[in-house]
């Protein structure tokens, strides 16, 4: 069973690294523009606008994706950690 989360996580992972990254960096760089004052290059609207996935004309799916993602490299993960496992009782024998 872990064979085939360790599977999927991978996938996954593979699918979401793109999308996931750009989001953090440029939900950190519009931050860092706007609320910093710094100038990194490149003006706060289009920053927001691929962090938001508008400049794809995907906003209204974008963020559901990346949700569905992350949900699903949780889920695997966890899965696979062992966590949720069911424990044995050792019986002690004298």
């Amino acid at each position: 069973m872990k064979r085939a989360f360790r599977k999927y996580h991978r996938t996954i992972a593979i699918m979401v690294a793109l999308p996931l990254s750009l989001t953090v960096l440029t939900g950190m760089a519009a931050t860092v523009a706007g609320e910093w004052g710094m100038s990194i290059g490149l003006s706060r609207n289009l920053l927001l606008g691929i962090h938001t996935g508008e400049i794809f004309h995907l906003q209204a799916i974008y963020p559901i994706l990346n949700g569905l993602g992350l949900i699903g490299l949780l889920v695997t993960g966890l899965s696979m950690s062992g966590l949720f496992g069911k424990k044995t009782q050792k019986i002690k024998q004298d």
